[in-house]
């Protein structure tokens, strides 16, 4: 008698969705950075970024709502392209990275907002954890790069009150209003990785036969 799998196959994958729609992606810190933009002088913006992220995203396409993301974020890595403004920013009036050398955001919700994400989830920066939301543009559909890797990228912004953070720092100008805005605009651009499926477990090797 002839037995075919398929029929078998197919039912195991209706029967687990996401065997079929969920996929686990892992930040490209080559190819991603963080960005930031704050009121200075209460005329201009001044830009920075931070260098290296790092973290995961496990997106289900069936249901989008049982997708995750985490990010982490080096402090130490601050750029303004000023090194006596950088090093100001990594000092104790700011970030105090000796203490707080990173920033984590977690998901706790995932939700479409159009054609595109919204992601709110837990920012802990400087000890302090407040919940944001993270508007999300993408993720884009997988693309395949010259090396056989798997590509998805996306683009997260968000504004945060830095004060809420416990970044106080200022100085009152003599014209008024104050040196640094509180108001932070944050932007994330994220290339992912895709996660090749774990290597199926080895049999268990028999047992030797006993000698008679």
């Amino acid at each position: 008698m002839k037995l075919s799998f398929k029929p078998v196959v197919a039912a195991l994958v209706l029967a687990s969705p996401s065997m079929a729609f969920a996929a686990e992606f892992v930040i490209d810190s080559a190819h991603s950075a963080a960005q930031f933009s704050v009121k200075h002088m209460m005329v201009s913006n001044v830009r920075g970024a931070f260098s290296k992220v790092t973290g995961s995203a496990n997106i289900d396409e069936k249901d989008i709502a049982k997708s995750t993301v985490e990010a982490t974020i080096d402090a130490t890595t601050i750029n303004t392209n000023e090194p006596k403004r950088d090093e100001h920013l990594r000092s104790a009036d700011f970030f105090d990275t000796a203490k707080f050398p990173t920033i984590i955001f977690k998901s706790s919700k995932v939700e479409k907002a159009g054609q595109n994400l919204k992601v709110t989830g837990d920012l802990t920066m400087h000890g302090v954890t407040k919940p944001v939301t993270l508007d999300v543009e993408g993720f884009t559909t997988e693309a395949k790069d010259p090396w056989g890797n798997i590509k998805r990228g996306g683009t997260a912004t968000t504004k945060i009150n830095r004060k809420d953070f416990g970044l106080g720092w200022n100085s009152v100008l003599e014209t008024g209003g104050v040196a640094v805005g509180e108001e932070v605009t944050i932007t994330l651009d994220l290339e992912l990785n895709k996660k090749a499926p774990a290597a199926p477990a080895a049999p268990a090797a028999k047992p030797a036969a006993g000698k008679k």
